[in-house]
């Protein structure tokens, strides 16, 4: 496995996911973001390096889709949306995001296992994900509009 960068598409199983994203049929892309982040945040055991990957690419493509998201341009991402388009994605993916990379960062992960060996203890990429896909804080007294 290659490993160029520390952004959520910098090596080749993330690039191959992208790729695969791309090459779908339009109407099947935002369930193949689900599936990627389903399988790492419902995942009990240890959590492979391939399902870990998939899943920080698909929170990436995720937080790129919300106010305050960084847009893509990594050119290993997938190249419709390099191209300007966009997911459909339902409102509930922004939290499932979180909980994957939770799932990521955790002990039981093999991506968090290949950093720690690294020498790499400090995550600012996925933590800037998580802190878009989380949304503001809510201030004190502030009144929630429904």
């Amino acid at each position: 496995m290659g490993t160029w960068d520390d952004g959520p598409f910098d090596n080749d199983t993330a690039a191959d996911w992208c790729g695969e994203l791309h090459d779908a049929d339009p109407s099947a892309r935002a369930a193949m973001v689900r599936a990627a982040l389903t399988t790492a945040a419902l995942n009990t055991g240890y959590l492979d390096h391939v399902n870990a990957v998939s899943a920080i690419a698909a929170a990436a493509i995720t937080a790129s889709q919300m106010p305050g998201g960084d847009p893509i341009t990594s050119s290993y991402a997938p190249d419709f949306m390099l191209a300007g388009e966009s997911l459909d994605l339902d409102d509930d993916l922004p939290q499932l995001a979180v909980e994957a990379l939770d799932r990521v960062l955790s002990d039981d992960s093999e991506w968090r296992s290949d950093w720690a060996e690294a020498g790499v203890s400090e995550f600012p990429q996925i933590n800037k994900l998580r802190a878009v896909l989380s949304g503001p804080p809510e201030l004190p007294g502030q009144i929630a509009l429904f």
